[in-house]
């Protein structure tokens, strides 16, 4: 006879109020004088077209929005915990909305309470926020349900392929990240098309200034952020091809498909990967970049695209189109699966130290056990879930419901009873 499993008690929304510096999931929430703000050196991005907000990216918002975690509580007093992005409008999409769906839920219906999320959504979501929303429930979910079994997520998704994950950095100091022992390093693209003929030579200068720096064996890569075009792009890849370009990431907007296809084609016979997919959402937006086959590497944020519910299927997709998966930034919730899946090779740490000299926490002050890479590796402890604390001393919950609400949604789920008669679904 199986044991009886707690079911879910509440979920809630939290904003983080931590100052600029800890910027908790949001990576771009720093200081004005941090690298991966544009100082002192540009940052190319969608928005370097206009003048008035290059080269700093905080100027136009990225930060605008922040940090959300959501906290998902058992009836025996456990809690998981999930993180993304979204702010107080993501809050309001899970304590109003998705909240409905997990409440009085078995935490092991993980399938079931992602779908009837997505679905619900899909009148005003399938990308950007309500997918980031709904992210953030699935990873507190899996952990919640990883501390009730006892189990780490990556044993729950079938156990290690491998002992330990390597890891490169992303960086403005790629000697530095040499030197801390990443197995390879990738730097931002600092000017976009609208700079010129001599923005092109300055990209050009800064990427084989950096190949002198840390030598001819260190893999190097360029991360382009959306900003570029596909004439561009070729142009770019076959100029810094010979000072061993390993790959060109997000060179274009997601939504631009078939500019994708279009550099494929011209870089048929070149040995630089072509990556992109941190800001596609699902499996359906990724399955339409495996069959053109345009990239090499697909590069979810697993707390955006859709958690670990929507990860696992996109990785077992990928793998069938023999294409490696290395998620963007995320952490503990990339390291996880990336412990599970034979074709997620290596993890992505972002260096969020203002200069990039120093090892810092990528969720800030959030998780004060988050786990960090060491000589190029990360190890992940034994322990349930995600294996890390929640520190709520910066947060506030912006739409709080009583507990007689959660416990009225709660009823609804518990209550529900199937269909006695069987029916055939066509």
């Amino acid at each position: 006879m199986s044991r009886s499993f707690p079911r879910i008690k509440a979920v809630r929304a939290y904003v983080s109020e931590a100052k600029p510096g800890d910027q908790g999931a949001d990576c771009h929430d720093v200081d004005d004088k941090h690298w991966i703000n544009g100082y002192p050196t540009p940052v190319a991005n969608p928005m370097s077209v206009h003048p008035q907000y290059a080269p700093f990216r905080k100027s136009w918002g990225i930060n605008a929005l922040g940090t959300m975690v959501v906290e998902v509580e058992a009836e025996n007093g456990e809690c998981g915990v999930g993180i993304t992005i979204g702010g107080e409008p993501a809050c309001y999409i899970v304590e109003k909305h998705l909240s409905r769906f997990v409440e009085g839920q078995d935490p092991r219906n993980v399938e079931l309470m992602w779908d009837q999320m997505f679905r619900a959504t899909l009148n005003y979501g399938r990308k950007g926020l309500p997918i980031q929303a709904i992210s953030a429930v699935d990873l507190a979910i899996w952990d919640l349900l990883g501390k009730l079994r006892g189990e780490p997520v990556y044993a729950l998704l079938g156990g290690k392929v491998k002992e330990r994950l390597p890891v490169y950095c992303t960086t403005a100091r790629p000697d530095i990240a040499k030197e801390l022992g990443f197995v390879a390093s990738k730097v931002p693209c600092p000017y976009g098309p609208t700079a010129g003929e001599e923005g092109f030579k300055k990209n050009v200068e800064f990427f084989k200034g950096w190949r002198e720096k840390v030598g001819p064996d260190f893999p190097l890569m360029l991360d382009c952020y959306m900003a570029l075009t596909p004439q561009y792009t070729v142009r770019l890849a076959k100029a810094l091809e010979p000072f061993g370009l390993k790959w060109i990431e997000e060179f274009l907007p997601p939504d631009d498909y078939q500019g994708y296809e279009d550099v494929r084609k011209a870089m048929m016979g070149s040995n630089v990967l072509l990556t992109t997919g941190e800001h596609e959402y699902s499996r359906h937006g990724y399955q339409l970049l495996l069959n053109s086959r345009c990239v090499d590497i697909l590069q979810p944020d697993i707390s955006w695209l859709g958690g670990i519910t929507e990860a696992r299927r996109m990785v077992a997709m990928a793998s069938a189109h023999n294409t490696m998966v290395i998620p963007h930034g995320s952490s503990i919730y990339s390291y996880h699966l990336q412990y599970a899946f034979c074709n997620c090779p290596v993890a992505e740490f972002i260096n969020l130290s203002p200069n990039a000299d120093k090892i810092a926490p990528y969720f800030g002050g959030l998780f004060p056990d988050e786990p960090l890479p060491a000589n190029g590796f990360i190890d992940l402890p034994d322990k349930p879930g995600f294996g890390v604390t929640l520190c709520k001393d910066t947060l506030r919950r912006p739409y709080q419901r009583s507990e007689d609400e959660s416990r009225r949604q709660a009823e609804l789920n518990i209550n529900f009873k199937p269909p006695e008669k069987a029916f055939m679904p066509f």
